[in-house]
């Protein structure tokens, strides 16, 4: 999705245009010579800034110097935009306790720092015919981090992986 490129100087396509010179102050309705002129006189382009108004508005500016500007405005705003990673924490349905404790601390870790965590239960052999082990494990989990996280999908047996997702709260 390509966005539409501005109109300036000649490739503008009305023959009137409401004209704001450099310092904002309105020039007025002007014929597109007269505004093309206007901004020849300042050494500077002339902008087409609202197409859809009628008339149209168009802007003189340094228009190398507003494309420069309106890019660094969009790398700002995309380098502040929040990443969510999911990160996964494994265990095993006899898992001890001092390894759940240790578990459970890199969860919180986890969603202290705005990642959300998937907790995997894994069953071996015939550990699998009992996954209400698996289902209290995650149980402890959901209550021992649910101060920081929100559990986002409930815990469910896919083949020999028991699994839930948990998400910060905000």
């Amino acid at each position: 999705m390509a966005k539409p490129e501005t109109n300036i100087n000649r490739a503008i396509r009305a023959r009137e245009v409401r004209v704001v010179d450099d310092e904002g102050e309105q020039l007025g309705i002007l014929s597109l010579e007269e505004a093309l002129v206007a901004a020849q006189q300042r050494g500077l382009d002339l902008v087409e800034v609202s197409p859809n108004a009628v008339p149209p508005v168009c802007r003189i500016m340094d228009y190398g110097k507003y494309k420069y500007e309106a890019s660094k405005k969009a790398a700002e705003a995309k380098k502040k935009t929040a990443k969510v990673e999911l990160k996964e924490v494994k265990m095993r349905p006899k898992t001890d306790e001092h390894d759940f404790q240790f578990k459970v601390k890199h969860a919180r870790r986890f969603l202290e720092e705005g990642n959300k965590v998937k907790v995997t239960i894994m069953f071996r052999g015939r550990e699998v015919t009992h996954p209400e082990f698996g289902q209290r494990l995650l149980e402890k989990v959901a209550q021992e981090i649910q101060d920081i996280g929100a559990v986002e999908s409930t815990s469910r047996l896919m083949g020999r992986f028991m699994s839930m997702v948990v998400a910060p709260k905000k």
